[in-house]
């Protein structure tokens, strides 16, 4: 399985680095959740042979500009665009999480001609107060930076599926492990999620799977909320998964994105 890595610079002069791993189109471009990147999906793309896959860090996140200047939801909708017109001959197979779903389903929304089929896990119209946001914020400068080895960052982190992501992606510097982003930047990527984005979501008509994890971040309510108020939506369940079920509930994750892509 071929894999490159690339960049592709955004409007405002952000570096997007992505890697294509080759395979037949319509390629699946695939958008990780916040302080994550592309290489928490690579289980993911290796579970779907033969198809063009595009797994994208998103600015501010893995390869791509660290500290970029603009992350309100227009800027990271403007650079799924560009990767898709820079890398695909046709509409993609978008495929987000949680942050990068909604991301996904912006996108969606203003550019129906670039995108086949929509896929979104843990995703919502929008939301989230200050204070939780500020929370995550003083939670990622709690990290004792640099961590001197892997497992010095696992004793702290811990060991669970998105903790092990966090640890394997860490960028090696002279110093020791530093993560691919930064505190700052990812509240004020979250910041812009605060608003609801219902008019965006009920604009969707491209052929949309909506999948939640019984644990995951989202109340019955919620899901129920926002699966009704769409268009030409597929909701699945997955038992027992997390918010990061693509980590922690993979097999039941595989099986849904699977099941929906074979059929488009």
């Amino acid at each position: 399985m071929g894999q490159t890595r690339r960049v592709i610079r955004a409007g405002d002069g952000v570096g997007i680095s992505y890697v294509v791993i080759d395979g037949s189109e319509p390629a699946i471009l695939i958008l990780h959740g916040l302080a994550g990147s592309g290489q928490e999906f690579l289980p993911t793309a290796r579970a779907l042979p033969g198809r063009k896959i595009i797994l994208v860090d998103q600015r501010g996140h893995g390869r791509s500009t660290r500290l970029p200047s603009d992350t309100s939801r227009e800027a990271f909708v403007s650079d799924v665009v560009t990767v898709i017109e820079g890398e695909a001959s046709g509409p993609v197979h978008l495929v987000g999480h949680s942050m990068a779903a909604h991301t996904a389903m912006l996108a969606a929304a203003a550019r129906s001609d670039l995108v086949r089929t929509l896929v979104l896990l843990e995703c919502g119209e929008g939301g989230g107060s200050d204070q939780e946001h500020a929370a995550l914020g003083e939670y990622f400068r709690s990290w004792p930076v640099p961590f001197s080895d892997p497992s010095a960052a696992a004793k702290f982190l811990g060991d669970g599926p998105l903790q092990r992501a966090w640890v394997e992606d860490m960028e090696h510097r002279e110093d020791g492990l530093h993560p691919r982003f930064d505190p700052e930047v990812m509240v004020a990527a979250l910041t812009p999620l605060s608003e609801p984005r219902w008019t965006e979501w009920t604009r969707v008509q491209t052929p949309a799977l909506v999948v939640y994890a019984d644990d995951g971040m989202f109340t019955e309510e919620q899901k129920t909320q926002f699966v009704e108020r769409g268009n030409n939506v597929t909701r699945v369940d997955l038992a027992g998964g997390s918010h990061d079920a693509h980590l922690d509930a993979f097999e039941q994750w595989m099986e849904a994105l699977t099941e929906f892509l074979d059929v488009r």
